[in-house]
This record gives structure tokens, C-alpha cells and sequence, in this order.
């Protein structure tokens, strides 16, 4: 690929490589005191002293010991304060400081959990991570659950149990199931890295499964064979038909980052179970072209990112990674993406330095027609601009149930715009003293009963 559309950009070595001190005065101290990721969910007052520490002993490289540990102190000293405020009746206080620790304990273990070394110390903060997240997204309405569910369809290879996330909304039933937004996680964000995408989901009316990618995390996926996935999501959508609050007429996958080469992949392999599928931030070819490895280190990624990649999809070597994994895994090369497809929307910004937007421009070359939209000047991603077109095109796609019974405030003011044979049954909503419906946006088709 000689001319990238990523430009000059692409033989630039960005400034924050290779120096902790750079990283978080012209990149991450911004994104942590604005809670954008990857400091999402967290409080800049836990970082700000983990960042000085790393700076002053001079530690710069993420995939150490030493920058792990330099974490911890802090995430403990979280939990101690949270176990305190559930002794003394505070849970909410107690959700809050869980929900800080779990955080601090996502970015002591980037920027990759190694699956091949289960007594690490990446494996360590990321255990503590999911058991200090669970406290308190168990304490939520509706709540966060794992569920441990059989790898039906599993491979030689693969192994026995899925772990996966669930949410779902207080308004389902078996006779009322639910859409069913299903989050495939990326190289670094994990199941419990995203609770904002769950809140929204579940403010839709919508059901929420998260679950790993091969070669990440939990994943018993075996990251060295390209169609692992496919039984993997085999098992998954198995377990889901056995959920009757589910409706399996109405999934969409949302694959992020390294998860978009999934979606992708899911979009043709299982298009007769979706009814769509985003893929965001996604690689399908050029982002395993050796050109494009040789320089992705030097880009927008805070650390080394060629390490990770070449672990997750199941090689010891990274220059075997370089030579063989294009061949091997490329959805365009292995003709995946000549077959039919679901409905795909493909998200990204047009300067991503990871993924090479012409991942996404390639597609619309093959297959079932597709849908994208990339924004000028944003990098991997297209954060923050993505995100609102991602949440339009889902409401387009689902219908959306408002879980009324869920509403308990005094004043409640109803903004309707009701689409065809939506019912909204005002008697289920309590203590409502005003209720203001600006008549002017509900079609004459909605029904207030």
C-alpha cells in the first residue's frame, strides 16, 4: 500500500513514544480530567499521583512490573475506603469508590493482558479489576451479572466456558424479551470497561452481552486459528436462545476496536442471526499489511502495540506475526467479505494510526453494500463524533421500549416522539405530579392509553 491516506503521519513517530512524562502531560492528563477513555469512569485524583511516581522513577515502559505495581497502593486504598462505607450503610459511596478502583486497575494492566502467562502480574490487576467492577455493577438497577456459560460448539483447542457480561432492562419479560446489544470487546478494553455504552444501552429498552475477543482476556477462543470466533459466537448465541427476556429476532453486534475485525467477520458468518452489526474502529486487511506493522508502533497508541497484536492472534514471534498473519486472518484475502452480510455500519476516524481507514473504504468493494461514516481529522476511533451516529443508527434499527415502571421522581416531563404501534401506558407510572407532552411531536399513530 504505497500512498496511505493517513499521509505524513504515517513515517511520524509520535512525541509520547516512549516517555511516560509525555504521554500524560500532552495526552492522557487531558483525557483523565475530561473522563474520556481510557480513563472513563475514573477520578483524576487517583492518577495524578500515579502519573508523578511514574515520572519521577523514570518508569516509561507499560508492559513492567514496576508500572503495575505503582497502581496498586492506590486501588487498594479504594477498596479499603469502599468496605468502609458498606460497613457504615454509604453503599452508594461504596459503588463510587469500587467504580475508581476499577478503573486504576484497567490502566495498571495496559496495555495487554498476556492469555499465555496466567500468573502475571497484568493477570493479577485485571482479576482485581473484575472483582472490585462486579461490586459495584452488581449494585446497579438493573444490574451487571456474569454468567459462566458452556462453550458448546468449542474446537480442539478451545477452551470449556465463556465468561460474559449480561444487563438487562426491568421492563423484560418472556412475554415482552428485548433487542440485544452485543458488545465485542477490543485488544485493551476488556468486559468491564464498559459501563457508559451499557447505561445507554439499557436506557433504550435494550438488553446488553459483552463477551471477549479470541486471544484476549477471558476468551477461551484459540487466538492461532481464524475461525475460532465463529464458534465461539456459535456458543454465545446458543446460550442467548435459551434466554426467553431475549428477543433473538432483534440482535446487533457493536464490535470495538480490535472487536470490529469480529463484527466484520460475524456480519457475513452469522448474518442470517442479526439484524446489523457496527464495526468500529475495525481492521479487515491493510491493518495487518507488513508496510503498515512495520511503522504502527510510532502512532497514536500510548505504548508498543506490536507485542499485543502478535500474542492475541496466537504467535510467539513478531516478525513470523509480520510475515504470516495477513494470509492467515484477512477477511478480504480469506473471502469473507464476499459473502453476504447483515446490516454493517463501519465507524472510524479518517486518521486512525491503528486500524488504516482504508480497512473500511476497502469494504464497500465487496459483498452486501454497506453503510460508514469517518470523520476528518479524529484518530482511531473517531471518538468523540462516533458515538452519537452509533446510538442513531441503533434506534433506527431497534425498537425502542421505554421501561416506564422504572420512573419514581415527582415531576416528570415527558418529551414524546412516538414512533408507529408504540404504547405507552401512563398508569404504570407512579407519584407523577406533572407530566408535560408536547402533543406537536407524537404521531397520530401513538397510543397513550
Amino acid at each position: 500500500m504505497p500512498n496511505w491516506i493517513l499521509g505524513n503521519k504515517f513515517d511520524t513517530i509520535y512525541p509520547h513514544k516512549g516517555s511516560i512524562k509525555t504521554l500524560w502531560e500532552t495526552r492522557w492528563k487531558f483525557a483523565c480530567q475530561k473522563g474520556v477513555y481510557p480513563f472513563h469512569d475514573g477520578s483524576f485524583e487517583d492518577f495524578e499521583p500515579i502519573f508523578q511516581k511514574l515520572i519521577s522513577e523514570n518508569i516509561n515502559d507499560a508492559s513492567t512490573d514496576e508500572y503495575t505495581s505503582t497502581f496498586f497502593p492506590i486501588a487498594s486504598d479504594l477498596e479499603s475506603q469502599a468496605s468502609q462505607a458498606l460497613d457504615s450503610g454509604k453503599p452508594d459511596d461504596a459503588i463510587d469508590l469500587l467504580r475508581r478502583a476499577a478503573v486504576v486497575y484497567r490502566i495498571s494492566r495496559f496495555p495487554y493482558v498476556d492469555i499465555t502467562q496466567p500468573n502475571s502480574i497484568k493477570r493479577a490487576a485485571f482479576e482485581r479489576q473484575k472483582q472490585v467492577y462486579l461490586k459495584a455493577a452488581s449494585r446497579w438497577d438493573p444490574p451487571i451479572k456474569e454468567v459462566i456459560i458452556p462453550h458448546s460448539s468449542r474446537g480442539r483447542n478451545d477452551g470449556q466456558e465463556i465468561p460474559i457480561y449480561t444487563r438487562i432492562p426491568r421492563n423484560a419479560r418472556p412475554d415482552n424479551p428485548v433487542p440485544v446489544v452485543f458488545i465485542m470487546t477490543g485488544l485493551d478494553g476488556y468486559r468491564p470497561d464498559n459501563s457508559q455504552r451499557t447505561h445507554e444501552i439499557i436506557g433504550r429498552g435494550w438488553a446488553v452481552v459483552i463477551a471477549e475477543i479470541p486471544g484476549t482476556a477471558d476468551s477461551p477462543a484459540d487466538p492461532a486459528d481464524p475461525s475460532s470466533p465463529d464458534r465461539l459466537w456459535d456458543s454465545v448465541f446458543a446460550y442467548m436462545a435459551t434466554q426467553p427476556m431475549l428477543d433473538m429476532s432483534q440482535v446487533v453486534l457493536w464490535g470495538l476496536s480490535a472487536g470490529g475485525f469480529y463484527a466484520i467477520r460475524a456480519a457475513h458468518t452469522h448474518a442470517s442471526r442479526l439484524r446489523g452489526a457496527i464495526a468500529h474502529g475495525a481492521g479487515c486487511h491493510y491493518f495487518l499489511d507488513k508496510e503498515w506493522l512495520s511503522r504502527v508502533d510510532d502512532h497514536e497508541y500510548p505504548f508498543s502495540i506490536m507485542p499485543g497484536w502478535t500474542k492475541k492472534y496466537g504467535y510467539d514471534d513478531t516478525e513470523v506475526f509480520v510475515q504470516e498473519a495477513r494470509k492467515k486472518f484477512s477477511l478480504v484475502e480469506t473471502g469473507i467479505v464476499d459473502r453476504p452480510s447483515c446490516r454493517l455500519l463501519l465507524l472510524n476516524g479518517v486518521a486512525d494510526g491503528i486500524t488504516p481507514i482504508e480497512d473500511s473504504l476497502l469494504l464497500f468493494n465487496h459483498g452486501s453494500p454497506k453503510e460508514g461514516r469517518f470523520f476528518e481529522g479524529l484518530p482511531h476511533m473517531g471518538y468523540p463524533d462516533s458515538l452519537p451516529v452509533a446510538y442513531r443508527w441503533l434506534e433506527d434499527l431497534l425498537p425502542c421500549r421505554e421501561d416506564l415502571e422504572s420512573l419514581s421522581v415527582l415531576e416528570v416531563h415527558v418529551w414524546f416522539t412516538l414512533k408507529t404501534h408504540h404504547v405507552i401506558n401512563l398508569k404504570t407510572v407512579p407519584k407523577i405530579v406533572v407530566m408535560h407532552i408536547e402533543l406537536s411531536q407524537v404521531n397520530s399513530n401513538a397510543l397513550l392509553v
